[in-house]
């Protein structure tokens, strides 16, 4: 297997001054190893170059890193996800949604949201799925059908951008409501007067935390 040696690798960096200081960062909600970013990324870094020569995403990696209890293994999926991107299909979609609902938090979210926000530009018969996300009963899942256009610029879908934040219209979750924002903000840095003219059309049907965010730049 082309990980192996990666997990007692990632144990042998761990580093308990570091640990206590990421599961504070992160409310005490995880275990953690203590292994920064710059380490957790040097260390898988032959271990992906392995992986990318396979034809096929291993979720038996992936199923392995987020049973794992430390945090920094499901980092490393993630990591693992983005970089087999290309291999990913519409198929793999139940697979993702187990992630993003099983030990959910931003940090993993943030991530996946744009996992699954590719797959959705390569196969557009996805944004039916991101859709009915945007009204699942799972915060986490709504979120990233919010905020899985981040960074596509000119290539956003406006209308389905809008009809995920309509959906979402009445929200309180702090979450929510900030992806919402997160998402107006980042469309206006391409087509600002969209933005403007979202955010003026339905202000009283936006948290003002989402105005606040997406007026940022406009």
């Amino acid at each position: 297997m082309w990980y192996t040696g990666l997990f007692e690798e990632m144990k042998q960096n761990a580093n308990e001054q570091k640990a206590v200081q990421m599961r504070a960062y992160m409310r005490d909600l995880f275990p953690y190893l203590g292994v920064q970013t710059p380490v957790r990324k040097s260390i898988c870094r032959p271990y992906f170059k392995e992986a990318k020569k396979e034809a096929s995403v291993d979720f038996d990696f992936t199923d392995l890193c987020w049973q794992n209890e430390y945090r920094e293994f499901q980092y490393i999926a993630v990591d693992y996800l983005a970089l087999m991107q290309k291999c990913l299909t519409a198929q793999d979609i139940p697979k993702l949604k187990e992630y993003i609902t099983t030990k959910p938090w931003w940090d993993t979210i943030d991530a996946l949201d744009q996992v699954m926000g590719n797959l959705a530009l390569a196969d557009p018969s996805i944004n039916s799925t991101l859709l009915a996300w945007s009204t699942d009963d799972s915060i986490w899942v709504r979120r990233v059908a919010i905020d899985h256009q981040l960074g596509r610029k000119e290539k956003t879908d406006a209308k389905l951008l809008a009809q995920i934040i309509k959906n979402n219209f009445g929200s309180e979750e702090f979450f929510i409501n900030k992806a919402i924002g997160w998402s107006l903000r980042e469309y206006s840095k391409t087509n600002p007067d969209w933005v403007r003219g979202f955010i003026s059309e339905n202000r009283e049907h936006l948290a003002p935390l989402s105005i606040k965010e997406g007026s940022k730049y406009i």
